[in-house]
């Protein structure tokens, strides 16, 4: 298992490795042992699965503020897609910043976000189905969001034509709107 550091060095890039046959391949796609090797010490406790139907379908930005904040591990099933985090922790050097990362069935990659990350994506091919942990449970008291297309983030989703949302994502407010919950906690 590979495990790099993205332009945010705590969004972890982590590509397992495949072991492919004529019949297709296996992958061990979660270890946590071998996670903790590399200073990954996070503890999940629910798997979600979604599918996009539409090409260009945005969710997001999301966030589970405390005390259900989650931190995700993202990859994908079927398709592909184009992941993003967003550093949100009030104090961080890299408030505000964002990175990104094609996630596909083929390429195998994964992205860890961390709690005190926005996360969102866009979908590159039809059927995309999104896989990923989270270290909390889901709380809808705890749910929040900011708009996708906020231009002080300005996320280059590299859509070629509307996007596909939800009315509770175009409902979001802007990163500026928002009272943080998250605090850096400095390294």
């Amino acid at each position: 298992m590979q495990v790099q550091d993205s332009d945010l060095p705590d969004v972890k890039i982590i590509t397992p490795a495949r072991h492919g046959d004529a019949r297709g391949f296996f992958s061990e796609s979660y270890n946590r042992a071998t996670l903790a090797e590399h200073g990954i010490d996070t503890e999940f406790v629910q798997d979600n699965h979604s599918v996009s139907a539409t090409v260009g379908t945005v969710r997001g930005l999301h966030y589970q503020s405390p005390p259900h904040a989650q931190a995700k591990l993202v990859r994908c099933g079927r398709g592909a897609l184009f992941d993003v985090a967003v550093d949100i922790r009030r104090g961080s050097p890299s408030f505000g910043q964002w990175v990104g990362v094609e996630l596909s069935a083929e390429n195998g990659r994964q992205l860890l976000v961390p709690a005190g990350f926005l996360h969102g994506f866009v979908t590159r091919e039809a059927d995309t189905e999104i896989i990923y942990k989270c270290s909390d449970h889901y709380s809808l008291e705890c749910d929040g969001a900011v708009r996708f297309d906020d231009p002080e983030i300005g996320i280059d989703w590299g859509l070629t034509g509307p996007a596909v949302t939800s009315a509770k994502d175009e409902a979001a407010p802007l990163l500026a709107q928002i009272d943080t919950p998250f605090v850096f906690e400095g390294n």
